[in-house]
């Protein structure tokens, strides 16, 4: 299984928040802005309010997994920030695959033939 680039440290996702676009959907808030890097980098929020820290990070497995499984059909060069909302702590992995997808489209994030083929 291959790694995939994350954020880090506070500084790299102020600078997403701060310098990027946001758009949200029920589940999901995304923020992206281009990192002028050849590969993309997630970096995904949970806070407390969403849930005890199982539930936390069964959500952090599913947005990587969906992540990587899709990883071919976004853009390169961005620096993409999921967080969750108070609603998606109990959703499915089908759930949470659409509402990234969703999100992707809305930042228009994804390859051109990938949206068509849709």
């Amino acid at each position: 299984m291959r790694h995939i680039n994350s954020l880090k440290n506070n500084q790299q996702f102020q600078n997403v928040f701060n310098n990027g676009k946001s758009f949200a959907n029920r589940y999901l808030v995304m923020y992206t802005v281009e990192n002028h890097l050849d590969e993309n980098r997630l970096g995904i929020s949970v806070s407390k309010k969403v849930g005890n820290s199982v539930v936390r990070h069964r959500f952090c497995r599913l947005v990587r997994e969906s992540y990587r499984l899709r990883k071919e059909m976004f853009n390169s060069g961005l620096d993409i920030v999921v967080i969750a909302r108070h609603s998606a702590a109990s959703i499915s992995y089908h759930e949470l695959d659409a509402a990234l997808l969703h999100l992707a489209k809305l930042h228009h994030i994804m390859k051109e033939d990938e949206v068509s083929s849709k």
